[in-house]
């Protein structure tokens, strides 16, 4: 993107995280605002991006999908109302040349809940065997076909649980939610 010759007004982000520090400089180096929908980013990664956003208006999220948004606060306002009684399980599920696991959706489900659970641990993959920690969000996933992608968030109590599903059957509804980003910050 450095030799890019050419007027932006908003830079959208779907590539690599070997990409991000060009894409951050060309951005703040030319005072466009970015949306970066790019996950498997490192902690350090994510710190350069809030330092971008002091600078440049910046978008971020491991997923552009309004449903997902929907679904992460679903799974907040859930874990909220049902407390400590629940266990939390997130399963996902993509295809076969997803890089990145768990998804940065996964990550972004998990990090919602632990917001209204603080004392909450993520338990990636269960690969021990023992009981079930009581303040753990295990995440689970999945590789296999052609899965645009699909998350679960499930809540297991006594004698009941609740299921909460988002299903995406095309990558469009990824560049829909990002192109409303996009106009959103566009101009600020």
């Amino acid at each position: 993107i450095a030799d890019c010759d050419v007027s932006v007004d908003v830079v959208i982000d779907f590539s690599h995280p070997s990409c991000l520090i060009s894409i951050l400089e060309y951005c703040r180096a030319n005072k466009v605002p970015a949306v970066i929908a790019t996950t498997g980013l490192t902690k350090e990664q994510v710190t350069l991006i809030h330092a971008a956003s002091t600078v440049i208006p910046v978008f971020f999220s491991a997923n552009m999908s309004i449903g997902v948004a929907l679904l992460s606060a679903l799974a907040q306002k859930a874990a909220l109302v049902l407390g400590n009684g629940f266990d939390i399980e997130i399963v996902e599920k993509h295809h076969n040349q997803k890089l990145d696991v768990p998804s940065g959706t996964a990550i972004l489900l998990a990090d919602a809940i632990k917001s209204v659970r603080q004392e909450s641990v993520y338990n990636i993959g269960r690969h021990e065997n023992g009981k079930r920690d009581k303040n753990e969000i295990g995440i689970h996933s999945m590789r296999g076909g052609t899965i645009v992608g699909e998350h679960s968030v499930i809540f297991a109590g006594k004698d009941e649980v609740i299921e909460i599903n988002h299903i995406a059957t095309s990558r469009e509804v990824f560049a829909t939610g990002a192109v409303k980003a996009a106009k959103f910050l566009a101009g600020k």
